[in-house]
């Protein structure tokens, strides 16, 4: 269920104890940004609040802890950096709880038929890809606020992933032996994701990995991982 900004806490309340997750947009990592696409809501106590809300609602051991919640943002609409929003994802998981975050690309012009579509640019919607990956990170691989790396401006990058990127900065972290490695370490290798790094742990049980041939069939992210494995 979509929570409006603003809404009463006893509607909150309301809304969470007939729902299964419980949705309340944040859009923008800050009250300046906000303040650039509505001079109606007010980001601490129309959004934050709100969210601070829920998850006081939805916490282990509450009532209403089967519900999840999530929220989503929209990037690039009001000129925020990739840094500022992936400072505000972590407080959300990391303090707050959520379940999950989602992204909307800002495309200018959308549903105005006067605007060339094929004009509209492909960084935005690379840009949300990137964040996505970074929420995948931190929901899935470990990664923390400290570990996503950007460019001078604050933003990712949109040539490389994320994940690659901190390799790229870590070369003291490679290569790792595939035999010994926790899960948290083959987990931070580019090309290995959760089923191959879990068929990994399983297979090295009763036989040693000798080659990358060994793990599954070439493919281009096996390829990848073995530039920072070793057997």
């Amino acid at each position: 269920m979509k929570v409006i900004p603003g809404a009463s806490a006893n509607a909150i309340e309301e809304a969470v104890s007939l729902s299964t997750a419980v949705s309340l947009n944040i859009e923008t990592p800050g009250a300046k940004y906000l303040a650039k696409l509505s001079d109606r809501k007010r980001f601490i106590e129309d959004i934050v609040e709100p969210i601070k809300l829920i998850s006081r609602l939805t916490g282990r051991g509450n009532k209403y802890a089967r519900v999840k919640q999530t929220t989503q943002f929209v990037v690039g609409a009001a000129d925020e950096s990739d840094s500022e929003i992936v400072k505000y994802m972590w407080g959300l998981y990391d303090r707050l709880n959520l379940k999950r975050i989602y992204f909307s690309a800002y495309q200018k012009g959308l549903g105005d038929e006067s605007i060339d579509k094929q004009t509209q640019p492909a960084d935005v919607l690379t840009r949300e890809h990137r964040l996505y990956q970074v929420d995948f990170l931190m929901r899935k691989y470990g990664f923390t606020e400290s570990d996503i790396c950007f460019d001078k401006t604050g933003n990712l990058s949109l040539e490389t992933d994320p994940k690659e990127m901190w390799a790229k900065r870590h070369p003291e972290y490679f290569p790792v032996d595939v035999n010994r490695a926790s899960k948290y370490e083959l987990l931070r290798v580019p090309g290995l994701g959760l089923i191959t790094v879990e068929r990994i742990l399983e297979q090295r049980k009763t036989v040693r990995i000798r080659g990358i041939e060994d793990i599954g069939k070439s493919t281009i992210r096996l390829r990848k991982a073995n530039e920072y494995l070793t057997f």
